[in-house]
């Protein structure tokens, strides 16, 4: 699995906004700079986040954006679902995006790829905003 360019800065707006429990609104701009993602990107990136209710905006001067909902109710999976779609490495075990093979039932490494999968969807799906923050990832 690679992260695409969307989904780390997503990600990278979503932790600093999380960061300290942050009331006020940040402008875009500071954002921007604060977490080297180019501004035009990120204003489209916004617009994602703002639509799965992970942010608030505010318009005007002293506007920006805020956390939406607690740093612990968001995880990195849905972030990275919605993103990037899929989890799986190859699509015969992918479960929102399935793929039939013809060769499943007697592939050697499919096996050790739904585990994978199944393991990396558990990890990013139990990996909160507030964890990544606290540098505390769930990995058993």
């Amino acid at each position: 699995m690679k992260l695409s360019k969307k989904t780390d800065y997503a990600l990278r707006s979503l932790c600093y906004l999380a960061a300290e429990d942050r009331k006020e609104y940040i402008s875009i701009r500071a954002l921007s700079e604060a977490n080297d993602i180019p501004y035009r990107f990120l204003q489209q990136i916004v617009l994602d986040l703002k639509q799965h209710g992970w942010i608030i905006t505010q318009p005007g001067r002293d506007g920006g954006l805020r956390l939406a909902r607690p740093a612990d109710a968001i995880t990195v999976g849905e972030v990275v679902r919605v993103f990037d779609g899929v989890l799986a490495p190859i699509g015969c075990v992918s479960i929102t995006n399935y793929e039939a093979c013809s060769q499943e039932t007697t592939c050697l490494f499919r096996p050790l790829l739904l585990e994978v999968r199944n393991y990396t969807a558990d990890l990013l799906d139990r990996t909160t905003l507030r964890d990544l923050i606290d540098n505390k990832t769930k990995v058993e």
